[in-house]
């Protein structure tokens, strides 16, 4: 069975990279886009500590996961798999709105590979249409005469207004709506591939961290870093399923566990002392038909 969770960030969230450009220390990035993303891995471990310390359900929690190399014996196939958690939703400052959400119709289309909703397909083919033709440069719910992104300035006449019964706002009922911050039908901007990718590397949050001396407000010995990560409102998403459990119903609680903690708050990533990584999330069932 094959689920889609919803991920809000409540706080900004810092992923690691796993090199460090100088002073910089960066954030994970997909290797074909550049965007920011949470690995797998980063999902599947965080997911497997917490399971595994629950005492009632250790044992299981590792058998379900599969086991490790330890004691010289080989590790075992888990019954559980995650794929990368990607951006769907990013919010984008905006003089005339206060802040605004955007996407594009790649992030809708890896969205809809899981979704697999036709109507969803149509709407993201009339959204390319339109971002092509002369003078529209986004689509969008938010009114105005004119709507600000950051530093751009986009003319009424520049805007394709969506439509009020289009079949994508059924679809983001489904999304966390971060204590009912979330206003997609106010605030919500489709624009080209190319100038979400851009507003994204300067909507990033970035902080300067230093190390003083113990006496005097004094940077130590020239110790600087400048940290990225993905601001507070963004939503994600990730697939993920089970497979039919190989032993006999012996991992059943884990696999009611696992749902209830992927529809409940959880913290991910780096600098959980300092707040990072709060999300809240939703789990959908992208395939119902079909048995575990």
């Amino acid at each position: 069975m094959n689920y889609l969770t919803y991920t809000y960030l409540l706080t900004p969230l810092h992923t690691g990279a796993s090199t460090q450009a100088g002073n910089l220390l960066g954030i994970a990035r997909e290797a074909q886009t550049e965007l920011p993303y949470i690995p797998s891995s980063s999902l599947r471990g965080k997911i497997r500590s917490l399971l595994e310390s629950i005492p009632s359900i250790k044992a299981e929690a590792s058998s379900f996961f599969g086991e490790r190399i330890k004691d010289g014996q080989q590790p075992t196939e888990g019954e559980v798999w995650f794929a990368d958690a990607t951006l769907l939703l990013f919010p984008v400052a905006s003089f005339s709105h206060q802040f605004l959400w955007m996407t594009c119709p790649l992030w809708i289309s890896r969205w809809n590979r899981w979704l697999r909703n036709d109507e969803v397909e149509k709407l993201i083919q009339l959204w390319r249409s339109q971002l092509q033709q002369s003078g529209k440069k986004a689509i969008s719910s938010a009114s105005g005469k004119q709507v600000y992104l950051q530093g751009a300035i986009l003319k009424e006449s520049e805007i394709v207004k969506i439509d009020s019964n289009a079949v994508c706002w059924d679809c983001f009922k489904q999304i966390p709506d971060g204590n009912s911050i979330l206003d997609l039908k106010q605030k919500l901007v489709i624009l080209s591939d190319q100038d979400c990718a851009a507003l994204v590397e300067t909507g990033l949050q970035r902080e300067v961290r230093i190390a003083l001396e113990e006496d005097e407000k004094v940077v130590s010995g020239g110790s600087f870093r400048s940290e990225e990560a993905i601001p507070s409102e963004t939503v994600l998403f990730f697939p993920w399923g089970m497979k039919p459990d190989k032993n006999e119903n012996q991992t059943q609680n884990v696999r009611v566990r696992l749902r209830q903690i992927l529809n409940d708050r959880l913290q991910f990533g780096g600098l959980e002392g300092l707040g990072r990584g709060w999300t809240e999330n939703k789990t959908v069932n992208v395939n119902p038909n079909q048995g575990e």
